[in-house]
């Protein structure tokens, strides 16, 4: 595979346009509830249960079942599947069994903070936030002191750079 090239072949194409196509839908909902106040609940429920689907069919998607936009695009929704952490969990362990080149780190740490919030336990890489007051707040971070040695290890820049990446990105503080 040649990423740079945009030369890579995957075995599943079509799967890979349906993870595009399903985080363009994911997206669309969340910019517009910036913008309009829209929010559907059903996208995640629906996007979550054909993701149970595909890794049925194919496994966890990886860069050489999907290629790398759709490796990341099938944590995206994943990410965002809030409603069944279980099922959640269940993916970051396929992740982390996954070999280095077939998922992203950075994928994985978004994940594990996510899943560790949604069982009410303290993130590790500080990636979650809440936002109070137009202020970007990183949820409770377990053993903070060793934070940013967690993200070096997983090619992520300091802590002070996500919260800084959190303004760049929602600069009104809105709901991410």
């Amino acid at each position: 595979m040649n990423f740079e090239k945009g030369t890579e072949s995957v075995r599943f194409p079509h799967i890979a346009l349906e993870l595009k196509n399903m985080v363009a839908i994911d997206q669309d909902m969340r910019i517009r509830s910036q913008t309009e106040g829209y929010w559907d609940e059903t996208v995640d429920e629906k996007h979550a249960q054909r993701m149970k689907e595909i890794i049925l069919e194919i496994g966890w998607p990886t860069v050489s079942k999907v290629g790398k936009d759709g490796a990341h695009n099938a944590w995206l929704l994943i990410q965002h599947a809030d409603h069944d952490v279980n099922f959640q969990a269940q993916c970051l362990q396929s992740m982390k069994d996954m070999l280095i080149d077939e998922v992203a780190k950075t994928d994985i740490a978004y994940l594990e903070d996510r899943v560790r919030i949604n069982q009410g336990r303290g993130q590790l890489y500080g990636t979650q936030f809440r936002q109070e007051n137009g202020t970007h707040i990183p949820e409770p971070i377990e053993d903070e002191a060793n934070v940013d040695a967690r993200r070096n290890e997983m090619g992520m820049g300091t802590l002070a750079e996500g919260i800084q990446e959190m303004y760049d990105q929602y600069p009104n503080a809105g709901k991410a």
